[in-house]
């Protein structure tokens, strides 16, 4: 009877079952598609980072009478290299998806929110949506 458990050790290690050794079979795989670096811009190259804070945007909407929530990301102030304008830009943290885009001029009025030392309100054009309309905005930094 010993032979034949020998016999089983030997027909099953040749016929596929897995050892302790692991076998190199010198096989190559060559990837199918070779990709090209390619240069990724923002559109905020020619513009110094004044300010970069995570934070959670809400819109007023004067239908609803109500805040809703706009955005949670980095806000931004960027300063133009040569204009020295300022602008806001807030994009969503996860899709980078811009959800503020707005000068700051020096006649936008920040406020504290009522009862939230945190929180700041203001109004300004926007043009996130890619269509230019005054709406009144509430960020809450962490």
């Amino acid at each position: 009877m010993a032979s034949s458990d020998a016999d089983r050790r030997d027909e099953e290690e040749s016929h596929g079952t897995p050892t302790n050794e692991e076998e190199d079979t010198g096989a190559q795989i060559a990837p199918i598609i070779k990709f090209e670096e390619v240069a990724v811009t923002n559109c905020e190259e020619d513009e110094e980072a004044i300010l970069d804070l995570k934070a959670k945007l809400y819109r007023f909407d004067k239908e609803g009478n109500q805040w809703k929530e706009q955005g949670m990301g980095s806000v931004r102030l960027l300063k133009y290299k040569e204009t020295e304008k300022v602008l806001l830009v807030m994009r969503q943290a996860k899709t980078l998806t811009i959800c503020a885009n707005h000068y700051v001029f020096p006649m936008i009025k920040m406020q504290e929110h009522v009862g939230n030392d945190k929180s700041c309100v203001w109004h300004a054009p926007n043009f996130s949506d890619g269509e230019l309309k005054e709406e009144m905005f509430c960020i809450r930094f962490g």
